[in-house]
């Protein structure tokens, strides 16, 4: 087996396992941005933690066959980007999402949200969720709300009680 093969085999291997092993994966289509523009996108994905690599297509088809994740295929044409994150679903699509907003050449194609194949829209519908933090304090207030009206009520009433003693 010549050593071109083997280095093939190997960014193949590494793909297949970034794609089964990742919370969410998002394919861009990153042509027409400049060099700063894609400076400023990678360096928002490392903050949040989160892998964005260049492979050739036939690899990452390969790779998508591997996964299990066929689907991505018809995705994988043109000049793409790949976007990993192992531990927050959202931040990928999050980041990439605000950031298409801003620069109208960035193009989200598809995704793979927690194993299962994600269209676009899927993908933006995510990035519009607030984020985890966000989501948790949500919860919390509701679980809270009952406790707060009660107390309030219970408040109400001994004020009352107290305004007809006097």
């Amino acid at each position: 087996m010549s050593k071109v093969l083997e280095a093939k085999q190997a960014v193949v291997g590494e793909i297949t396992d970034k794609l089964k092993s990742a919370a969410s994966v998002v394919v861009v289509d990153y042509r027409g941005l400049d060099v700063s523009q894609v400076t400023e996108l990678r360096k928002q994905l490392r903050d949040a933690g989160v892998d964005f690599k260049v492979y050739k297509n036939s690899m990452s088809r390969r790779a998508a066959e591997n996964a299990g994740l066929e689907g991505l295929n018809e995705h994988l044409t043109g000049p793409n980007a790949i976007a990993f994150s192992n531990e927050d679903v959202v931040a990928p699509a999050k980041i990439l999402n605000d950031f298409a907003k801003k620069n109208d050449k960035l193009e989200i194609k598809a995704g793979v949200i927690e194993g299962n194949l994600a269209t676009d829209a899927d993908v933006k519908a995510l990035a519009e969720l607030p984020s985890r933090d966000g989501l948790l304090s949500m919860l919390l207030s509701v679980l809270q709300a009952p406790m707060r009206n009660f107390a309030l009520v219970t408040k109400a009433v001994a004020e009352q009680k107290e305004e007809q003693g006097a």
